[in-house]
């Protein structure tokens, strides 16, 4: 079913909620922003897999967890005002750095700079672990959606339901090799300048500016501050960005390899599988960003499933746009 959402109207967690998950914000010792947001200033590190994960976690350890995934180019801090709203509500809310960003770091100097979808989901596999999760909601957007498709689909048994801003995202190698019309291509220009070397020093050079244009583009009704988007941007002094965003775009047009011990996955993932845990999908109606029509996938989730389109001219950036809905989104699907 498709619910859509009139930003301009929506109520969600009243004042009572906001003062529960101030007290116990500052009850753990996190300080919280004057609006309202998380300000994320204490990150923690996991050693899980190949990596030194940073990430930041509010609410009580005994409490069910919510692992929320950001994308590109962004951080954490897409779900500075969910978080909070989350704890209210009675959750453990993980909000990880994905590997080449914040504070998220390789064990070792040897080990591929690798991009690959199947790569990230494995890490939050092995962040769940590390952190002793045997279950978690998941939500996300953007490279944090497909990933969060990818464990949903993959290792269902670990997640209890799932929020996935514009749907099902999990890509097929074949089908990335055929072209397609010229406008959808144009909407993919990042995409082929990457696969370029004057692409990537020129993401090298220019990484916030880059960034901050994707931003524009991918949200061109959002009215973002200059603060908003540094607070984000020092996310990608990440010594591994470069290398990780790069390889994560060349490998989709099939221009760089993978790693062998993530072909059985991708080979799975390659057959485009199902997703049966319960999933709430979500569209901005102002998302400038390439995203499919929510028609083209609403059957590759077979389980207790909803749409919700927000409006109000919301982008790509979701969460941090109309926090209050994905929040919503959060619990509802908890209940589905």
């Amino acid at each position: 079913m498709t619910e859509p959402i009139d930003h301009s109207r929506r109520r969600f967690l009243g004042a009572t909620a906001l003062t529960l998950a101030a007290a116990e914000l500052l009850g753990s010792g996190m300080a919280r922003a004057a609006s309202g947001d998380a300000s994320f200033e204490t990150v923690k590190q996991v050693e899980a897999g190949d990596l030194s994960i940073g990430y930041a976690e509010l609410g009580d350890a005994g409490h069910p967890a919510v692992i929320l995934l950001h994308g590109w180019p962004y951080d954490i801090h897409s779900f500075a005002a969910v978080a909070p709203r989350l704890v209210a509500e009675g959750y453990r809310v993980i909000v990880p750095h994905l590997r080449g960003y914040g504070t998220t770091r390789f064990l070792s100097e040897k080990t591929l700079r690798n991009g690959e979808p199947a790569a990230l989901a494995t890490d939050v596999i092995a962040l769940m672990d590390a952190l002793k999760l045997e279950k978690a909601v998941l939500g996300g957007f953007d490279w944090g959606a497909r990933t969060a498709n990818i464990v949903a689909a993959l290792w269902p048994d670990r997640v209890k339901a799932m929020v996935s801003v514009s749907g099902y995202l999990i890509g097929n190698r074949e089908a990335g090799k055929h072209p397609l019309p010229p406008k959808a291509e144009l909407s993919w220009w990042y995409q082929f300048y990457f696969a370029t070397e004057r692409g990537r020093e020129g993401y090298e050079k220019n990484r916030r500016e880059f960034s901050r244009l994707i931003w524009e583009l991918a949200s061109p009704q959002w009215k973002f501050d200059d603060a908003t988007f540094a607070r984000s941007a020092a996310a990608f002094d990440n010594p591994d960005h470069v290398e990780i965003v790069i390889h994560n775009y060349r490998w989709r047009l099939g221009l760089a390899a993978g790693e062998a011990q993530y072909e059985a996955l991708e080979a799975r993932l390659d057959a485009g599988p199902a997703i049966a845990v319960p999933t709430i999908t979500m569209e901005g109606d102002a998302n400038g960003a390439p995203h499919p029509d929510p028609q083209a996938y609403a059957k590759k989730f077979t389980g207790k499933y909803q749409h919700r389109l927000i409006s109000g001219g919301i982008g790509h950036n979701l969460p941090q746009e109309a926090p209050q809905d994905f929040a919503q989104a959060i619990i509802d699907a908890d209940r589905l």
